[in-house]
């Protein structure tokens, strides 16, 4: 059964890298994962660019488990020598866009899912999501199924980590932040130079550290990442303004993050874009964790982004491939990792959830 579910799985991996499918633009890729359930005979539902099912026999009253991984893709960089729409395989390798982050995970999770949807008895039910606008944080991806799908106790979320289990993922808040001073013709003195100013803020900002620290994934990680101020050469301006990119480990709440920066920081103002993505983890003595280590995974704590931000159980990211390749030219993912993946997957849910 494993050996055709993976056939099945490389063969709509296939067909999505061939379907271009954009953050917000998925709905022909939504069209191939809907032919693909139909084909597995499993029961299931669209909500805009989001595909998803429930196991065969959802029985209320257990714990849900979420099975999630994303079907958009960024736009191809101008760095590829291949067609970034063609699934191409060479040497073990099957290249194209989205093939490595995360159509690999996604169609493995699809596979590991097919696998156990039928049978009876499991301690977990199973909820699976192929989900939209996971690359752009936008409104209608796995955010907006929240209030749709089953109530959500712990999750798997697809993202390549080479099988490895990332316990942990950095949250992220974008703060916009305004310094002012007295503005002036450039020719006159003026000691409320608001650019002189940011020289003491910026060195504030460059030395400020967050207390709490993380076993999993460090210290939270703070940047002042753009400056702007002053329009004309004679004239000094009333503001100046900082973005500052701020990586919050699982040791603070992003709310957390924004009224200490808030209560602390030299400025006029300070205001997060948004707070909704936050850190994640999971306990490292759950029972998937477990499971995972006692299969030889390795743990770490992951610095990117995932749907993982938008969850507010406890979430564990797991999947075939290799972060470094995602976003690349050529992107490609080793035809024999997703074999593995699905595999690992299988093995992992035999463990925990039977």
């Amino acid at each position: 059964m494993i050996e055709q579910l993976t056939k099945d799985a490389i063969e709509l991996l296939k067909n999505l890298i061939e379907t271009p499918s954009f953050s917000s633009e998925e709905n022909e890729t939504a069209l191939h994962i809907e032919a693909w359930f139909k084909h597995q005979n499993i029961d299931y539902k669209r909500t805009k660019n989001n595909v998803w099912a429930v196991n065969k026999h959802f029985a209320e009253g257990k714990p849900t488990l979420l099975l999630n991984s994303h079907h958009d893709t960024v736009k191809p960089n101008s760095a590829y020598t291949k067609d970034p729409f063609k699934a191409i395989v060479e040497d073990g390798k099957l290249y194209g866009l989205g093939s490595n982050d995360a159509g690999g995970c996604l169609v493995s999770l699809l596979a590991t899912f097919a696998y156990f949807y039928n049978q009876e008895h499991l301690k977990y039910n199973l909820v699976i999501v192929a989900s939209a606008e996971e690359e752009s944080s936008g409104p209608n991806g796995l955010n907006s199924m929240l209030s749709v799908i089953p109530k959500v106790d712990v999750a798997i979320v697809g993202e390549p980590t080479l099988m490895n289990l990332a316990v942990a993922e950095k949250g992220l808040v974008v703060f916009d932040a305004v310094l002012t001073g007295t503005p002036s013709h450039a020719a006159h003195p003026n000691d409320d130079n608001v650019i002189y100013k940011s020289i003491e803020a910026l060195q504030w900002f460059k030395d400020y550290k967050f207390e709490k620290g993380s076993e999993a994934l460090g210290d939270v990680k703070l940047t002042v990442s753009q400056i702007n101020a002053g329009k004309q050469h004679n004239a000094v301006p009333a503001d100046l303004n900082l973005v500052i990119d701020v990586r919050v480990n699982d040791a603070y709440s992003n709310a957390e993050i924004a009224e200490i920066l808030q209560n602390e920081a030299p400025v006029t103002s300070i205001t997060p874009r948004s707070l909704r993505l936050n850190s994640s983890s999971i306990p490292v003595d759950h029972d998937l964790v477990k499971a995972g280590i006692a299969m030889g995974r390795e743990t770490y704590g992951s610095p990117t982004l995932s749907d993982q931000a938008v969850l507010s159980c406890s979430s564990l990211k797991l999947g075939p491939g290799d972060s470094t390749r995602s976003h690349s030219a050529d992107e490609f993912i080793y035809l024999n990792e997703i074999e593995e993946g699905i595999k690992i997957y299988v093995d992992l849910l035999n463990r925990v959830i039977v």
